[in-house]
C-alpha cells in the first residue's frame, strides 16, 4: 500500500480496526483511546468528532492539537520498518500509533506505553481540542 493510499484513509474505519484487535486480547477501547490521546492531544470530544466527521489520517494529524514530546521515545518495528527510522513525517505519526495499539494489545502496562506519562494527567479534557 503506497503511502499516499495509507495517508487518504478515514480514521473513522481505522479506530474500530484498533478496538477489535485489543478486545481480543482483553483489552478495551478505553486503553485505544487513551494512548492516542496521548500521542495525539486529542480530548475525548476531539476524538469523538474526527471519527464523526470522517477526516482522514492526514487531516486527524494536521489538526491534533499537540503530538506528545514524547512520541520520539516510540520505538520498534512495524510492517517490517523500525518506526525510529521513517522519514516521512505524517508516516511516522501513523506508524507511531500503531505501534502504541500494539502494545496495548500485547498487555504491556499503559505507563510503559505512555513513556512514563501518568494516565490521570489525560483525564484533563479541556474543552476546545
Amino acid at each position: 500500500m503506497t503511502a499516499d493510499r495509507v495517508f487518504r484513509m478515514s480514521f473513522a474505519s481505522i479506530h474500530p480496526l484498533y478496538v477489535a484487535k485489543v478486545e481480543r486480547k482483553g483489552r478495551s477501547a478505553d486503553d485505544v483511546d487513551t494512548v492516542i490521546r496521548w500521542l495525539t492531544g486529542y480530548d475525548r470530544d476531539g476524538l469523538r468528532a474526527a471519527i464523526d466527521d470522517g477526516r482522514d489520517l492526514e487531516a486527524f494529524f494536521a489538526r491534533a492539537p499537540r503530538m506528545n514530546p514524547d512520541a520520539s521515545l516510540i520505538t520498534g518495528v512495524i510492517c517490517g520498518v523500525r518506526v525510529e527510522q521513517i522519514e516521512d513525517p505524517l508516516l511516522q505519526r501513523i506508524r507511531w500509533m500503531d505501534k502504541l495499539v500494539d502494545e496495548v494489545a500485547r498487555g504491556k502496562k499503559m505507563s510503559s506505553i505512555l513513556r512514563g506519562s501518568s494516565e490521570p494527567a489525560l483525564a484533563d479534557d479541556a474543552p476546545g481540542r
